[in-house]
């Protein structure tokens, strides 16, 4: 049976698109693809082979999205937003988020939307599971956290992660 296997485009609306662009491509480091004279703005991560995986365009009537979250390639890359969020000072609650199975980085972009950029840890880890993480920590000590997570018990089987399905605990039905 056909499925989704990733998240192809969000789209929000913005109040300031002009300066929503610049945060975004000059902090996240997104490229704008295309649409800049038009009613939306096209941008993604990897604009050689995907032509757009975020859209910004004026506001309306619609609400935003609950939650933006951008996928990273490394830890390394996550610890270098995070510094890169606390130093520009656009971005407001900037903090770390342990889920287990990813580390995040949360934060308010310049007009208040939840964003989330995170790295897959490839540990399977039960969700909602969030906590509080200092991403400032060496890459050594953000993985000895993780793995020392106790298990923690999930009604559903995991399909992903290295350690898939070592991290549960035995469920009473």
């Amino acid at each position: 049976m056909p499925g989704v296997v990733s998240l192809g485009h969000i789209g929000i609306a913005v109040q300031d698109k002009d300066a929503m662009i610049d945060f975004y491509t000059k902090v996240l480091g997104l490229t704008v693809t295309d649409g800049l004279g038009g009613r939306g703005t096209f941008m993604s991560a990897r604009p050689e082979t995907e032509h757009h995986e975020f859209v910004i365009g004026p506001a309306d009537s619609r609400t935003n999205a609950r939650l933006i979250t951008f996928f990273v390639d490394s830890l390394s890359d996550l610890r270098e937003l995070y510094q890169g969020l606390n130093t520009d000072g656009r971005a407001s609650d900037v903090h770390g988020i342990n889920h287990g199975n990813s580390l995040g980085c949360g934060f308010k972009d310049p007009e208040g939307n939840n964003v989330e950029l995170y790295w897959g840890t490839g540990m399977d880890y039960p969700q909602p599971h969030a906590e509080p993480i200092d991403l400032s920590l060496s890459e050594a000590e953000l993985m000895r956290i993780v793995e020392a997570m106790p298990a923690k018990p999930s009604m559903v089987p995991h399909h992903y992660g290295a350690d898939r399905g070592k991290r549960l605990a035995a469920v009473s039905v």
